[in-house]
């Protein structure tokens, strides 16, 4: 990808899938990406296969080569906490600072509260970037922080009915 300045904003292509839909090529991307980052980057070798991904929305974001650049999944009701929630939530390296972590969140929060009805979403947000969620009505929960994957978080949560005075 060519950018013409440095915090250029890429043109993302973003799909929404649940996992029979995926074909086996954007699975390997997927989960290619997020051990780019999660498991290499961050250095946390954790069992990223969690069995979640056969009940999740995969939210995919490919930039104008086809490339997966962006991902998140978006989960029904207690199969990570009792609300529906959003996670594994991933940006390329190639696309920091271009704003396309901002249009992920965008993009998950519009298809879990219009497309799919859910009122309330939680998140594992790591600590640091807890004024990211925060903008998109995100709000801690009164739960400590902890660590996972001996990486400090905090658990967050959108309340449609709060944030829009439903």
């Amino acid at each position: 990808m060519i950018k013409l300045f440095k915090n250029s904003k890429p043109l993302i292509n973003w799909k929404f899938n649940t996992f029979d839909e995926l074909s086996g090529k954007a699975v390997y991307e997927m989960l290619q990406l997020r051990n780019e980052v999660f498991v290499l980057e961050q250095n946390c070798p954790y069992q990223d296969a969690d069995g979640k991904d056969f009940e999740a929305v995969h939210v995919l974001g490919y930039d104008e080569n086809g490339i997966l650049v962006a991902y998140c999944r978006i989960l029904k009701p207690g199969l990570a906490y009792a609300t529906a929630s959003i996670g594994r939530v991933v940006n390329s390296p190639s696309v920091r600072g271009t704003g396309t972590g901002r249009e992920l969140m965008r993009q998950a929060v519009d298809y879990a509260t219009v497309t799919l009805g859910l009122r309330i979403i939680t998140i594992s947000a790591q600590s640091h970037l807890q004024k990211f969620y925060e903008e998109f009505g995100f709000k801690r929960t009164p739960k400590r922080e902890y660590l996972e994957d001996d990486i400090p978080h905090r658990e967050m949560e959108l309340n449609v009915f709060k944030k829009y005075n439903l």
